[in-house]
């Protein structure tokens, strides 16, 4: 089938942790990037986009269901997807899609009793029927093995070790997939990565560390000696799994070049949420500060969107799922729209109607976890203010 006459392939590349701020094409002169700077140059950079819940587990849900937290049935951090959850492998597949999804999943049962970073949440088999319905499926629950993790799936059977650096292995799944793949229907694939998550001291690839003294630091960083040193510590290895991840998205697109109509695949770019990293005094993420909740999101379709632009477009996770079926289709979803469900702005996209004044963002409970945001809340995020409200009725707008 002709390019002109089929339906995009589409292909979202999700990270973990990476904000918004920390891209060489975003300004940020310790960001390594020179892949994804030349990718912003063919692309829509929608520099104002956010998660809905700046939290990993709750931002995929999200996206992949369309539904906000707890909506969708994930309100604690160890809740898993619900067996019967509709998801875009789903809807993509009932189109004609063949579907793929790499990398982390974390939306399966896990042990709250064993340690989150380690081999036990590593070796947890995700059955087929808790794929989220897609028709390939490769990856691993959670641990956040930054490398020689365990993957399973299609043509891995039972987690096995596999040496190597998470985002070079799971990329060269995707290619394993691309080359041996035989089908003539387009593609939806979802890569899920944990980089640039903790524990930013693990070996990235081949990147060093950068030295912290050498790293300048965000004027939202205040003066206190050890908030500093701390960030510096860790933006250290931050920016080096920043530039390894860089690397490896590179190759991914090769391999789409080589192995997919790359002029009709609808490429995006984005992460789950953002890391504080010392801003206002504060780390990790759950937190409503644009650090914590504002992350890139880059999409490339070179047959459609010939001309690069950064757009202030308020896009969120939640609608990035019904917004690419309304590029792919070019239908509307009000079929298809539930309570806290996400938006179809391919309209705004495409510059024939005007974006929301505002997203609204959450954290639905308090993980158990040192660093993070103490405390449930939601807002609404506009271009100049986020308003919140605690779970203790307190209420207070951040200016940005």
């Amino acid at each position: 089938m002709s390019s002109e006459s089929r339906n995009p392939n589409v292909v979202v590349v999700m990270t973990t942790q990476w904000r918004a701020q920390s891209t060489g094409y975003g300004g940020d002169g310790n960001a390594d990037t020179p892949f994804l700077d030349s990718l912003a140059e063919k692309s829509i950079d929608f520099y104002q986009a956010v998660t809905p819940h700046p939290f990993g587990v709750f931002a995929r849900a999200a996206f992949l269901t369309g539904i906000s937290c707890p909506g969708n049935g994930i309100a604690d951090y160890f809740d898993p997807l619900p067996a019967d959850s509709r998801t875009l492998a789903h809807m993509y597949q009932e189109r004609g899609y063949d579907t793929a999804f790499f990398g982390k999943w974390q939306l399966f049962e896990r042990d709250r009793s064993a340690p989150v970073v380690g081999v036990e949440h590593a070796v947890i088999e995700v059955p087929e029927n808790r794929r989220g319905g897609f028709a390939f499926w490769e990856g691993f629950e959670s641990g956040f093995l930054l490398n020689d993790g365990y993957y399973q799936g299609s043509d891995l059977g039972p987690p096995t070790r596999i040496e190597g650096y998470q985002s070079d292995v799971v990329v060269g799944r995707v290619e394993n997939y691309l080359e041996s793949r035989e089908s003539d229907n387009p593609l939806f694939a979802f890569v899920s990565l944990d980089a640039p998550h903790p524990p930013y001291s693990e070996k990235a690839s081949g990147v060093s560390p950068r030295d912290p003294d050498s790293l300048i630091l965000q004027k939202e960083v205040p003066s206190t000696p050890e908030v500093r040193s701390i960030a510096k510590k860790e933006l250290s290895g931050y920016y080096a799994h920043i530039e390894a991840t860089d690397r490896a998205l590179e190759r991914l697109v090769s391999g789409l070049e080589a192995n997919l109509d790359w002029e009709n695949t609808i490429f995006v770019f984005t992460s789950a949420h953002g890391d504080m990293h010392g801003s206002h005094g504060l780390f990790r993420k759950g937190w409503p500060h644009e650090e914590s909740v504002r992350v890139p999101l880059l999409l490339s379709w070179p047959k459609v969107f010939t001309s690069p632009r950064r757009d202030p477009l308020l896009i969120s996770l939640l609608d990035l799922g019904p917004t690419l079926r309304g590029l792919c289709f070019e239908e509307s979803d009000e079929g298809l729209i539930v309570p806290s469900g996400g938006v179809n702005l391919a309209p705004a996209i495409h510059l024939r109607k005007e974006g929301p004044e505002y997203q609204n963002i959450s954290m639905p409970s308090v993980p158990p976890f040192s660093k993070q945001c103490p405390y449930k809340w939601s807002g609404r995020r506009a271009l100049g203010k986020t308003e919140v409200i605690s779970d203790l009725g307190e209420s207070f707008t951040l200016d940005h």
